[in-house]
């Protein structure tokens, strides 16, 4: 009986296991470990953004002066087409995202009528004196959902009681509160010590200041010198260090301080306790404020702005200020129009989108898991959410690239999952040489958010991503490969020296110095 039972035991038996639910196919692996200090949402969301422009407008608009007496009449101040509807539809439509205005700079003129000074718009014949232009700007960037942010100095060279610690910093409060609380939703607050020479010394109470504002407005970004949120660069000139960490300890650093490492700043730190992302800033013009008598820099220097702030694991905040009419100048608009049309050209195609990519190991693959979640794929799909991990406790952390065909290009980028923290120190990219050999086209530092390497160009089908560092296991979130055909090394590949070409008749030559540790090799194409 039992024997004739075997085979009816052995199909059910077969049929329970099936019903099981199999770990190694069904279930997903969770994600690696965040390495701490990590962004708040709002960092994430201001790295995200990686641009954003700047307004410099007042009274220094008008009389010629970057840093104003305090003593200029308020009457000066008529911008007779004032149009902040045309600004923000101007950085709207060239990418940026967000803007800040000088609601007041060091001669303390306000561009809102501040109830505790009458050195404001009200005593300006512009309306009537009944105009607020951060009232305007503020509706218009709600109506196009661009985000809105403020500068109030801190130096103040009209306010009476400035140099009295505690009378001025009260003031100063409550004029922020008045920025903070009636003007909607304020995405960051810029602040700094800058102060002329011989200037009456006194103490500026940040930390009480971040605390108001923090409290006022959550989602507020505030920058200074130091933090708490985004720190500056360390120069005017919108370059970002070769290596740049958006790992800081601000404490290294006061705000202001005349003996700060520049060099701490422009780096950061990888053993830094805070998330405090770099800033790099600059005009489009010699000046911040308009004069007629300055050009704007051509598309091709802010070409070259942009690979060495944005493709630095920085923000870009780029000033256009507002002419006297209160409109952007024609000749600005041009360079951004140019601008973006140049980054469009470049990096619309990535030339890497349709490739065929293959991992060193893939997170989940050593328990035979069917879970892609990490998948090498996912570094062709935009976004910092999606993300390659390789297998833990691994010594080679490698992408192989097959692009399908011979391609030309000369721009890598990268990008990290930053909510997962910063963590690649040290990369390399190589390509495939027609004999068999591997040959080293580029290497780099830091990623962090963005990367941006531009390098001589290169003729390939087969790269190889190498991460040779890393202070946790490497997260790659995006890869992209692109030609740049307007921007070209000297034929003596040194970081010094970069020459550019616009439409094949006018060259600009660019000296900056980069740190950045590159392969040796030629401005000729290799064929590889």
């Amino acid at each position: 009986m039992d024997n004739l039972n075997l085979p009816l035991r052995l199909i059910l038996s077969f049929n329970l296991l099936l019903l099981l639910p199999c770990c190694c196919c069904c279930c997903s692996v969770a994600p690696p470990l965040p390495i701490l200090p990590l962004p708040n949402a709002f960092q994430i969301q201001w790295q995200l953004s990686h641009m954003s422009l700047f307004f410099h407008f007042g009274l220094n608009t008008f009389t010629g002066q970057e840093w104003g007496s305090g003593h200029v009449h308020p009457s000066l101040f008529n911008p007779t087409n004032l149009n902040t509807t045309h600004w923000i539809h101007l950085a709207k439509l060239n990418g940026f995202n967000r803007v800040i205005l000088t609601a007041k700079h060091h001669d303390g003129f306000c561009l809102w009528p501040s109830q505790y000074t009458n050195y404001s718009v009200r005593s300006s014949p512009w309306k009537a004196g009944t105009g607020d232009v951060l009232a305007d700007l503020s509706a218009a960037a709600k109506l196009a959902g661009v985000d809105l942010g403020i500068y109030l100095s801190p130096w103040d060279r009209h306010e009476h009681c400035y140099g009295n610690t505690l009378l001025y910093n009260q003031f100063y409060l409550a004029q922020m509160t008045e920025l903070l609380t009636r003007y909607g939703e304020i995405k960051d607050v810029f602040l700094d010590g800058a102060k002329g020479e011989g200037e009456k010394d006194m103490e500026y109470f940040f930390h009480t200041w971040f605390s108001l504002i923090h409290q006022l407005q959550p989602a507020a970004i505030i920058f200074s010198d130091a933090g708490p949120d985004t720190r500056w660069v360390g120069n005017e000139l919108g370059l970002g260090a070769s290596t740049c960490w958006s790992i800081y300890n601000s404490t290294l650093t006061p705000i202001g301080g005349v003996y700060n490492d520049p060099r701490y700043a422009a780096e950061g730190d990888p053993a830094g306790h805070e998330w405090v992302p770099a800033l790099c800033d600059v005009s489009i013009r010699p000046g911040w404020f308009w004069h007629p008598s300055e050009l704007p820099k051509s598309a091709i220097n802010l070409l070259e702005i942009y690979y060495k702030s944005v493709g630095r694991n920085c923000h870009l905040l780029l000033n256009v200020p507002p002419n006297s009419s209160g409109l952007i100048s024609p000749e600005d608009i041009q360079v951004l129009q140019e601008f973006t049309e140049l980054r469009r050209s470049i990096f619309s195609n990535n030339f890497a989108i349709n490739a065929l990519l293959q991992a060193s190991s893939t997170r989940g693959e050593g328990g035979g898991t069917c879970d892609s979640q990490f998948s090498p794929y996912n570094v062709l799909k935009e976004g910092i959410y999606t993300y390659w991990a390789p297998e833990e406790y691994q010594s080679r952390w490698i992408l192989y690239i097959n692009l399908q065909e011979l391609v030309s290009f000369n721009v890598l980028q990268l990008q990290e999952p930053i909510q997962m923290g910063q963590r690649v120190s040290e990369f390399h990219l190589e390509a495939l040489h027609q004999d068999g050999v591997w040959k080293r086209v580029t290497n780099g530092t830091t990623i962090g958010y963005q990367r941006l390497l531009l390098f001589p160009k290169v003729k390939s089908q087969h790269l190889k991503l190498v991460i040779d560092k890393s202070r946790a296991d490497p997260l790659i979130s995006y890869l992209g490969i692109y030609m740049d055909p307007v921007t070209i090394w000297s034929s003596i590949y040194d970081d010094t020296v970069l020459t550019s070409h616009f439409n094949a008749t006018q060259v600009i030559h660019i000296i900056t110095q980069d740190n950045s540790h590159t392969a040796t090799s030629t401005a000729t194409i290799l064929e590889l």
